[in-house]
């Protein structure tokens, strides 16, 4: 296995534990007896610790390097959601929600450093194809959880399973993960405790925020807008997630050598047009199957936007790689957690099709400073090959 594999398996194996849980999140509301503004408050408990995590983990991923990163993160977030469904009551969701939280910022910074680092080395782009593993990942959990849903099986149950299959693809796929070489080009200071956007860094953390508020949406509510708004069965309900991830894990998977062709800007700017319509129809969809064509379209065009913003973040050089990219998950990863909270809010206020409205301003900010990536194709730097000393 080549080394930038194992960093798409971090991706892929994060997303199946992450993914079983929030596939069932009907199941969670219904057995504690939330609303959507209820079930939103406790998520917002993980948005609150993945902005913790993003902020003061650079320093210990610097120290304790990917792989050692990857166990802790990985199996330490997978334990959390596990233990989700056996808490009796929202308010102890709290915690565990923010340790998840945490453990979920590290991993971000954590796979996205050692994704530029390969990109460099390799000479040509993966960024996409690697956050095409988590969405992958998602596609499979979603797919099999619809199923689950259908037959029955305890949230309980599916959880902690889910958490075995992690563990063991974990020690297999983690075991051998080695830190790829700094880029020729980075930058060579400290990485400072608390990592802060810088005004030239804000328009890439609204283009990557964009497309994360709309996956959050998807991922998070497209099963309650099914069961609320067309009273499907489990199965039909969990297709939302299952077409949503399977859009956005095909366009990632081979988006890089069209981005490589075309540009950045022309490649982001086409896809936040395509999420913009598919929210759209999801809001005024009047048939189940049209809302799950509106879910296909929001999976392709949140699809590739965010890669190519972590992308231009860690090329930038006028900080370290690590602080650029720890300062752009802070905004960008939380409206992942928190946007959909909010949205619960809004659902519960307005109904839940107003929510997904909610969400088309903001890509349309994104779209106003798209000049922000590269308008031609970015030749990606290569190091030479480390030398082996002799003797």
């Amino acid at each position: 296995m080549k080394p930038h594999h194992r960093i798409y398996g971090i991706f892929f194996v994060f997303a199946l534990s992450m993914g079983a849980l929030l596939s069932r999140l009907p199941d969670l509301q219904r057995s504690l007896d939330l609303t959507e503004g209820q079930l939103g408050l406790t998520l917002i408990a993980m948005s609150i610790g993945a902005l913790v995590g993003l902020t003061v983990s650079g320093p210990l991923i610097e120290r304790f390097g990917a792989r050692t990163t990857a166990f802790v993160t990985v199996f330490g977030a997978s334990l959390m959601y596990a233990i989700v469904p056996w808490v009796p009551s929202a308010l102890l969701l709290i915690p565990i929600f923010f340790i998840a939280g945490l453990f979920a910022g590290a991993l971000e910074i954590n796979v996205n450093l050692q994704t530029d680092r390969h990109e460099a080395q390799l000479g040509f782009r993966i960024m996409s194809r690697a956050h095409g593993m988590w969405s992958l990942g998602f596609f499979v959990t979603a797919f099999i959880s619809a199923g689950v849903r259908q037959m029955e099986i305890s949230v309980h149950m599916h959880t902690f399973l889910a958490l075995l299959v992690v563990v063991a693809a974990g020690l297999v796929m983690f075991w051998k993960i080695e830190d790829a070489p700094h880029r020729a080009d980075s930058h060579a200071g400290a990485v400072p405790l608390i990592a802060f956007p810088t005004s030239g860094l804000l328009p890439l953390c609204l283009i990557g925020a964009a497309p994360l508020l709309v996956e959050g949406a998807g991922i998070d509510w497209s099963a309650i807008y099914m069961r609320d708004v067309f009273d499907v069965p489990p199965f039909v309900g969990g297709m939302s997630i299952t077409i949503f991830s399977l859009l956005m894990a095909l366009a990632r998977l081979f988006m890089d050598p069209v981005v490589e062709r075309y540009s950045p800007r022309v490649v982001a700017g086409s896809l936040l047009g395509i999420a913009a319509a598919g929210l759209i129809l999801v809001g005024v969809a009047p048939h189940p199957y049209v809302a799950l064509f509106g879910f296909m379209l929001m999976g392709l065009g949140c699809s590739s936007v965010y890669p190519l913003a972590v992308s231009a973040a860690a090329q930038r050089t006028d900080r370290p790689a690590a602080v650029n990219v720890a300062s752009l998950g802070q905004m960008t990863f939380v409206v992942f957690f928190l946007g959909p909270p909010l949205l619960g809010f809004v659902a519960e206020s307005f109904g839940i099709r107003i929510s997904y409205f909610v969400c088309v301003p903001l890509i349309l900010s994104a779209l106003l400073v798209i000049r922000a990536l590269a308008p031609r194709p970015v030749p990606l730097l290569t190091e030479p090959e480390p030398t082996t000393p002799h003797g």
